[in-house]
């Protein structure tokens, strides 16, 4: 049986990602080259991804269209896009790579997005799987949620999201079920995803 994945914020090929840093001062990321990054982060998603599988990938997959050619053709799975920030091509150029792709996603009681929803916004589902915060998570009583400079340790992590960034999923695509088991939620039919 095929399995569905979620994916974000790969920045395959981005020099930049591999100079961010944490609130602390550490890398966001344990490569110093986004050639090293980008070649070992493609063989770990292959190492998982099924020809079969439905992939997610929320988001921010490349900078420029250099390395979107260079990167996604060699991804197995059937993709679909959830345009992030730094997705600025036109549609018919991404529709050469990915099955579909969109400015979110509405499943039963979950939502998927790059970008977190806003709190306000967000009454309608009690989950919202998405990427842009790369390290960080929605915190309650902050808005400190895009900030890679400042300490929000000590807000609580707000449950109704859940970022699968790469830095929160070991580098690696996540399996949906692993997820939804998390948060308390029953298992997707996989055949029948497509259909809401």
């Amino acid at each position: 049986m095929s399995k569905t994945w979620l994916y974000a914020d790969p920045h395959f090929y981005h020099q930049g990602v591999c100079r961010f840093l944490r609130y602390d001062g550490s890398p966001l990321r344990p490569w110093d080259d986004a050639q090293e990054m980008s070649e070992k982060m493609i063989q770990w998603y292959n190492e998982l991804v099924q020809p079969d599988d439905r992939v997610y990938i929320l988001g921010d997959v490349a900078m420029n269209r250099k390395a979107l050619d260079k990167s996604i053709p060699r991804l197995l799975g059937r993709k679909i896009l959830v345009k992030g920030n730094h997705d600025t091509d036109k549609l018919s150029y991404y529709s050469q790579y990915f099955d579909d792709i969109r400015a979110y996603v509405v499943k039963k009681g979950f939502i998927m997005s790059h970008i977190p929803i806003h709190p306000g916004s967000l009454s309608r589902w009690s989950l919202n799987l998405h990427g842009h915060l790369h390290s960080n998570e929605v915190r309650i009583g902050t808005n400190f949620t895009d900030d890679y400079n400042t300490d929000v340790s000590k807000y609580p992590i707000d449950k109704r999201y859940k970022c699968v960034s790469v830095e929160h999923t070991d580098y690696r695509p996540i399996d949906l079920d692993v997820i939804l088991k998390q948060h308390g939620r029953k298992t997707i039919n996989h055949e029948q995803i497509d259909t809401t």
